[in-house]
């Protein structure tokens, strides 16, 4: 039987093993291979599993080592998921394919990304790629408000600055102590980790997941 699992550290409180669950009945194992130790992590991918999600502080490690990167992995400069294949390992960046999907339909024309870490990098090729004039914001550069049609909020906590956010659409991707979720046009970050959970799991595993199932997850 195909297995699947998760490395990064840490990794105890990830709601990936109860997603890849209800995404396919419990038909396949789901592991949280907890390791701080990248090598040790790796070893037992190659050696016991079909694919794996890479989560911090592991994605540029596992971007470094595969045998092919897709376009957007390039663009990104990480990997959050690799499969194995008979030509060797092959890395994708769901992070980037969520958000893309959830940016698509809401036809904005100017983007502003705010934090530029892994979540930051791949919203910021994703607005990119879908031809929104983006602008990228770092945490001390908000102070005196953001302006867009759509912004993607990618600090962990709220920073000065973040109550002078002017947008139609404002991305969260904190969905675990979300700081902004009074805004009106408030899109969750656990959309986002579902989109990105749905996009993923089928280049996995080969099968589309049930995201109304995944969907459930949420909101236990």
């Amino acid at each position: 039987m195909d297995r699947f699992g998760l490395i990064g550290h840490p990794i105890a409180h990830s709601l990936s093993p109860a997603l890849f669950t209800a995404a396919y009945g419990g038909k396949y194992p789901y592991d949280l291979i907890q390791t701080p130790d990248f090598e040790e992590a790796w070893a037992r991918f190659l050696s016991e599993y079909k694919a794996i999600n890479v989560t911090a502080p592991f994605k540029g490690d596992a971007f470094a080592r595969v045998d092919w990167r897709s376009p957007e992995c390039e663009r990104v400069g990480a990997t959050n998921l690799v499969v194995k294949t008979p030509d060797g390992t092959r890395a994708y960046n769901s992070d980037y394919l969520g958000v893309k999907a959830l940016l698509e339909p809401l036809g904005c024309r100017t983007a502003a990304v705010i934090g530029f870490g892994g979540a930051g990098k791949a919203a910021l090729a994703a607005a990119e790629d879908l031809g929104l004039d983006t602008r990228l914001y770092r945490h001390a550069e908000i102070t005196g408000g953001v302006q867009a049609d759509v912004i993607i909020y990618t600090l962990p906590r709220f920073a000065e600055g973040a109550d002078r956010l002017a947008c139609a659409h404002l991305l969260e991707a904190n969905y675990k102590d979300p700081c902004l979720s009074a805004h009106p046009g408030y899109i969750s970050g656990a959309d986002w980790l579902l989109m990105q959970a749905v996009t993923g799991y089928a280049l996995m595993t080969g099968e589309q997941p049930d995201a109304a199932a995944m969907q459930i997850v949420f909101a236990d």
